[in-house]
C-alpha cells in the first residue's frame, strides 16, 4: 500500500507539472492550454519517456495499470463537465436550437456512415472475430461520430468562446451527438450480450438516456434550490455550498453509472441544474472552477495522452489504417456538421466550418469508448491505439482549425451586443442579491407604511429572491406577532417568502445572529427617530447598520403616500464604489419607460482653488472627470432598459444643492451610498448624509454596499 500511495503521488506531480508548464507553451504560441496539456501525456507516456525503465512504472498504464489515477481522471473530468453545464444557456439554446439540432444531424449521420463503411476494408487480421465484422463496424461507426465534450468546452474556455453563440450551439450540438451516440453503444453492447437487437431494447436504451436528463433535471432543480435555502439558512460552515455542489455531482454521476450511462453525463446535468438557481454563490462556482483548471482538468488530459503508444504504429501498414481512418474520421465530422449547419440551418460558410472543427475533437470520450471496445473484445489492441490516436489527434488539430476559422467568423450585431450587456453587467451588484432579510417591528397599521416592502418587490421584479421577514417578541406576544406576519406576507408576491418571530429579549443580536446566515441584504425601515445627539436614527437602527455582516439598506421615510412608488430616484455621485453601488441599486428599482434615475454629481467650488485658476482648467478638468464617470453609470442603466439623466452642478454647498434637486426633480426617492465601518461605539456616515436625512422632504436609502 505505501508503494502504492508513493507511485500515485509522483505520477500526479509529473503530470501536473507538465501538463502545466506544455499548456503555458501552448498559450504563449497562441494555442489553447488543452493542446500542451494533452501532449504532455504523449510525451510522458510509452511513446518517448515511459520507454526509460526508471519512470516506466509511473507513466506506462499498458504494463503498470493505476486504478487510483483513473479515479482521480475521472473526478477531473466530472468537474469539468460540471463547469460546463453551469455555463449551458438554456435560453440561447432555445433559440438557436434549429442551428444546434441541424449541426449535430449533419455531424452524426455523416460519420455514421463514413465509419460504417470504412470498417468494411479493415483486414481481418485486425479484427477480434471476423465474423462478427457486422458489430464490428457499427462499434467504430459509433466511436467516430461522438464529440469530446470535455476537450471541446476546455477549448472553447481557452479561446474565451464558451459564451458566444458558437460556443454554446457547438456544446449543446455536441450533446445531442454523444447522447445518441450513447444510445447505439447501448445498443451494440445489447447485441454482444444478447446475441440478438430487439426494438423494445432500442427504444429501452433512448428512453433511459431522455429520462435521466428530464427527471434528473425536474427533480434536481427542486432539490438544489431546497437545499441552497437550508444550508444558507441552517450550516454555518464557510464552504457548504462547495459541499452541496460535488454531493451533487458524486450523486447524479453515480446514478448515471449505475444505469449504464457515463458518469460525466450526471455531472453534466448537476452543471445545468446549478446553473438555474441564482442563489447559488459565485464564490463557490469560482473555487470549483480554480482547482479544476488548476489541478484537475491538466491531469485528466495528461492522463489521457499517456494512453498513446506511437511505437504501434511503427507497423507500415497498421500506420496507413490509422492514417485513412483518421482522416474519414475528421472530414466526415467536419463536413457532416458543415451540411447541417450551412444547407439546414443556413448558416455562414466560416461558421458552418466553425462548427465541425469544434465536433471533431473526439478526446476522452472516444478513449472511454475505446476501453468499453476493447474490454468487450468488439476491437482488437491494434484497432484500440488506432482509436485512441484518433481521440488525441483530432483533440489537438481541433483546437487549431477551431482557431484558424473563427477569425474568418464576423459577429452578428445582435450577438456583440449581448455579449457588451453580459460584459458590462457581469459584475452587476443585483446579480449577487439572492437573500433579504427585512426586520419588523409589530405596530398598528405598520403594512400600511411599509416602503420597505414596495422597494423590495421592485427588486424581486426583477430576479428570482428569497425574502426572510423577521419579527423579534417576547413569549406571551409570540401568537400576535406571527399573525402579524401573515398579514404582512401579503404585500409580497415573492413565492420564496419566509417568516421567523424569535423570541428574546436582545432584538439586536437575534437579528445580527440571523443576518449571518448567508443573507445578501438586509432591509430596514428606520420610521422612529430618537432625540439622542450620538445617534442617527435610533439606537438599533443604528446598531444594525454599523455591525450588520452583509449589504445593508436603511430607508427612512417622515411621511408616506399610499400609492407611493419609486418612479423618479436621484443618486448624488462622487465616482466612489458606494455611489456607483447605489445607482445599481437605483436600476433594479425602476421599471417601464415613464420612471427614471438622475444621478447627480456636485462639484464643490472652494473659492481659494478657483481664484488661482485664472484659466478656469481645474474647474473643466473636474467636470470632464465627473461627466465620464456619469456617463458609464449612464451607459451601464440604459442596459439595463432603464432611463437615465445624468448632471453635473457646482455649488459652495454640497448638501443644499443635492436637496434643492430632490425638489426640483420631484424625486420620489434618494438613494445615498456610503462605506459604514464597524469602528468606534457608534454609527458614523458623515455630516453631508446627515443633513440629507434630516433635511430631505422625500424618503431617504442609505444603502451600505460593502
Amino acid at each position: 500500500m505505501h508503494q502504492e500511495i508513493l507511485k500515485i503521488l509522483i505520477q500526479l506531480l509529473l503530470l501536473l507539472v507538465t501538463a502545466r508548464v506544455l499548456g503555458e507553451i501552448s498559450l504563449k504560441l497562441k494555442q489553447p492550454a488543452v493542446i500542451g496539456e494533452i501532449l504532455a501525456g504523449v510525451l510522458l507516456g510509452p511513446s518517448l519517456f515511459g520507454n526509460i525503465e526508471a519512470i516506466s512504472p509511473f507513466v506506462d498504464l499498458y504494463r503498470y495499470p493505476s486504478v487510483m489515477l483513473e479515479v482521480i481522471s475521472l473526478i477531473g473530468a466530472l468537474m469539468l463537465l460540471f463547469i460546463t453545464g453551469f455555463e449551458i444557456d438554456l435560453g440561447l439554446i432555445k433559440h438557436h436550437a434549429k442551428s444546434a439540432s441541424s449541426t449535430a444531424l449533419g455531424g452524426l449521420i455523416i460519420p455514421l456512415i463514413g465509419g460504417f463503411l470504412i470498417s468494411y476494408i479493415i483486414p481481418d487480421k485486425f479484427l477480434v472475430n471476423p465474423s462478427e465484422r457486422f458489430i464490428f463496424s457499427l462499434f467504430i461507426a459509433t466511436a467516430m461520430s461522438v464529440s469530446a465534450i470535455p476537450v471541446i468546452a476546455k477549448v472553447l474556455i481557452d479561446l474565451n468562446l464558451l459564451r458566444r453563440d458558437i460556443g454554446q450551439i457547438t456544446i449543446a450540438a455536441g450533446m445531442i451527438d454523444d447522447a445518441v451516440a450513447w444510445i447505439i453503444l447501448s445498443v451494440i453492447l445489447g447485441l454482444i450480450q444478447l446475441g440478438s437487437i430487439t426494438l423494445s431494447d432500442t427504444v429501452y436504451a433512448m428512453v433511459k438516456v431522455l429520462a435521466f436528463a428530464v427527471v434528473g433535471f425536474l427533480i434536481g432543480r427542486i432539490l438544489v434550490k431546497t437545499l441552497i435555502n437550508f444550508i444558507q439558512d441552517k450550516v454555518e460552515s464557510r464552504y457548504k455550498s462547495i459541499t452541496l455542489i460535488f454531493s451533487f455531482i458524486f450523486l447524479f454521476a453515480s446514478i448515471a453509472q449505475s444505469i449504464h450511462l457515463e458518469a460525466v453525463f450526471g455531472a453534466f446535468i448537476v452543471g445545468i441544474v446549478f446553473s438555474q438557481i441564482s442563489s447559488v454563490p459565485k464564490e463557490a462556482i469560482v473555487r470549483i472552477e480554480s482547482i479544476t483548471f488548476g489541478v484537475f482538468a491538466p491531469i485528466f488530459f495528461a492522463s489521457a495522452g499517456l494512453k498513446v503508444d506511437i511505437k504501434a504504429l511503427f507497423n507500415p501498414e497498421l500506420a496507413i489504417l490509422a492514417l485513412v481512418l483518421i482522416t474519414v474520421a475528421t472530414l466526415s465530422k467536419i463536413f457532416g456538421a458543415y451540411i447541417g449547419a450551412r444547407f439546414l440551418a443556413k448558416v455562414d460558410h466560416w461558421t458552418a466550418l466553425s462548427f465541425g472543427a469544434g465536433l471533431n475533437a473526439r478526446g476522452a470520450i472516444q478513449i472511454i469508448i475505446a476501453t468499453i471496445g476493447l474490454s468487450f473484445n468488439v476491437i482488437s489492441p491494434e484497432i484500440f491505439s488506432v482509436i485512441i490516436l484518433m481521440a488525441v489527434i483530432t483533440s489537438v488539430i481541433s483546437p487549431v482549425m477551431l482557431k484558424y476559422t473563427l477569425d474568418k467568423v464576423i459577429p452578428k450585431e445582435s450577438e456583440l451586443k449581448r455579449l457588451e450587456h453580459e460584459e458590462i453587467t457581469k459584475d452587476l451588484l443585483i446579480k449577487s442579491i439572492n437573500r433579504i432579510l427585512l426586520p419588523v417591528r409589530r405596530r398598528p397599521d405598520y403594512e400600511k407604511k411599509m416602503i420597505e416592502a414596495k422597494i423590495i418587490q421592485r427588486i424581486a421584479s426583477r430576479k428570482d429572491i428569497s425574502v426572510t421577514l423577521l419579527t423579534v417578541t417576547d413569549e406571551q406576544e409570540k401568537n400576535e406577532s406571527q399573525n402579524f406576519l401573515e398579514k404582512l406576507s401579503g404585500l409580497f408576491s415573492s413565492s420564496n417568502l419566509n417568516k421567523k418571530v424569535i423570541v428574546s429579549d436582545n432584538p439586536l443580536n437575534s437579528i445580527l445572529e440571523e443576518a449571518k446566515k448567508s443573507y445578501d441584504l438586509i432591509v430596514i425601515g428606520a420610521t422612529e427617530k430618537t432625540s439622542h445627539s450620538l445617534k442617527i436614527f435610533n439606537p438599533l437602527v443604528d446598531e444594525l447598520l454599523r455591525l450588520s455582516p452583509c449589504r445593508s439598506l436603511v430607508i427612512q421615510a417622515s411621511t408616506f403616500f399610499d400609492n407611493w412608488q419609486p418612479r423618479k430616484i436621484l443618486i448624488p455621485s462622487n465616482a466612489s464604489l458606494a455611489s456607483k453601488r447605489a445607482a445599481e441599486l437605483a436600476f433594479s428599482l425602476v421599471n417601464g419607460k415613464d420612471e427614471e434615475v438622475i444621478i447627480l454629481t456636485v462639484i464643490e467650488t472652494k473659492k481659494d482653488v478657483y481664484n488661482l485658476d485664472v484659466e478656469g482648467n481645474v474647474r473643466e478638468r473636474q467636470k470632464s472627470f465627473a461627466m465620464q464617470s456619469l456617463l458609464e453609470l449612464k451607459r451601464l442603466g440604459e442596459s439595463l432598459g432603464v432611463n437615465v439623466n445624468v448632471s453635473v452642478e457646482f455649488g459652495s454647498d454640497v448638501e443644499n444643492v443635492i436637496l434643492n434637486k430632490a425638489i426640483e426633480y420631484k424625486t420620489d426617492l434618494v438613494i445615498v451610498g456610503t462605506d459604514v465601518r464597524p469602528t468606534g461605539e457608534s454609527l458614523y456616515i458623515g455630516p453631508r448624509v446627515e443633513r440629507i436625512l434630516n433635511n430631505c422632504t422625500c424618503p431617504v436609502a442609505v444603502f451600505n454596499s460593502q
